[in-house]
């Protein structure tokens, strides 16, 4: 099991690991699962941390479709968190925000904001191409990446990993999860 950095943060290697059951949607008119190459570096990362890659699936760049793969996920009771990688830049094709942002229970809207600060140190001004965004569905949590490996790796390893992770410090979503439908 890989431990990620823990930028702005600590790692209590005494603390129990607990798994995050994870789901993958690649979303792409172009990719099948030979091609879907972000796909594959996203399920290696979630696995390698000792995460369970409970499914994985690739739907076209359309909104209903996006939706529909997205809300049987979040409602089947068998997924903690999806990441989604593919469809959040600014064509006429793309529309992973557009199908998974109503969806929202809550933003995280300081998703976005670090993924674009740590995306800027890959790519530079770029980052600005993406529309990458988080937030939680049915009190699961759903972060949406860019489609490239460079954003994938960006977006695991110095954002998302850390936060699902029980043990970094001082605090992290997994923490928060028997919470999150809390009325």
């Amino acid at each position: 099991m890989t431990t990620p950095l823990a930028a702005g943060g600590r790692y209590d290697q005494a603390a129990a690991f607990t798994p995050v059951r994870v789901a993958v949607l690649t979303i792409s008119d172009t990719r099948d699962e030979e091609s879907d190459t972000s796909g594959h570096v996203l399920a290696e990362r979630i696995t390698g941390a000792g995460h369970v890659l409970v499914d994985r699936a690739i739907v076209a760049d359309d909104v209903d479709a996006i939706r529909a793969r997205v809300k049987a996920w979040t409602t089947a009771g068998a997924v903690d968190a999806i990441v989604t990688t593919g469809g959040t830049g600014l064509t006429g094709r793309d529309v992973t925000p557009e199908a998974i942002e109503p969806l929202f229970d809550k933003r995280i809207d300081g998703f976005s904001v670090i993924f674009h600060l740590v995306s800027y140190q890959s790519v530079g001004l770029s980052t600005l191409q993406s529309r990458a965004l988080a937030g939680l569905i049915d009190g699961v949590f759903v972060f949406c990446l860019p489609g490239s490996n460079g954003a994938v790796r960006d977006g695991w390893d110095k954002v998302i990993a850390a936060q699902l992770d029980s043990r970094h410090k001082p605090c992290n979503m997994v923490e928060l999860m028997p919470r999150l439908m809390e009325t």
